[in-house]
């Protein structure tokens, strides 16, 4: 979806971006970018396994007692029950978004579509009268054209030598 960070869709010539857009319009592009790659799942993994560390390992080693968030991690399950219960509604404005985007690109196909109908329309009309036109040139150019002498009475013509 994304070429060198932007969406694709940015260079469509007939799709909104910018300031053209609203607020939560620029806000579903972003968390469809950020939230829908490679980089965020890998960075989502690593803090995942970071907090498990830290809470497992590292706090209760310096501090000679119990982590914040000691194994079951209760807190991170209690944080990642709320992400689970947003994720639904957040997929949902990113693909309404990207609904949007899709009407607006195919409103505009649309439209190019006709206007390249009814020029072929234009030119397949252009080409008939043209025909029309030559047909009669052509009967101009046969009633116009000089017809061979006719020899005069009783005069044939010499005949040719094989």
């Amino acid at each position: 979806m994304t070429q060198s960070g932007h969406a694709l869709w940015e260079k469509h010539p007939h799709v909104r971006t910018g300031a053209d857009l609203t607020f939560g319009e620029r806000a579903a592009d972003v968390m469809r970018s950020v939230f829908g790659s490679w980089s965020f799942v890998g960075g989502f993994l690593a803090f995942m396994a970071a907090w498990m560390a830290v809470n497992s390992w590292l706090l209760p080693h310096l501090q000679h007692r119990h982590a914040p968030d000691p194994y079951p991690y209760i807190l991170l399950n209690l944080s990642l029950s709320m992400m689970a219960g947003l994720q639904g509604a957040l997929i949902l404005i990113a693909a309404k978004r990207a609904d949007r985007v899709a009407a607006e690109q195919a409103t505009a196909h649309y439209a190019e579509t006709r206007q390249l109908h009814d020029l072929t329309e234009q030119i397949h009309d252009l080409t008939e009268q043209q025909m029309t036109m030559l047909a009669q040139l052509a009967e101009i150019a046969a009633a116009v054209r000089p017809r061979p002498a006719a020899a005069p009475a009783g005069k044939s013509r010499p005949r040719r030598s094989k």
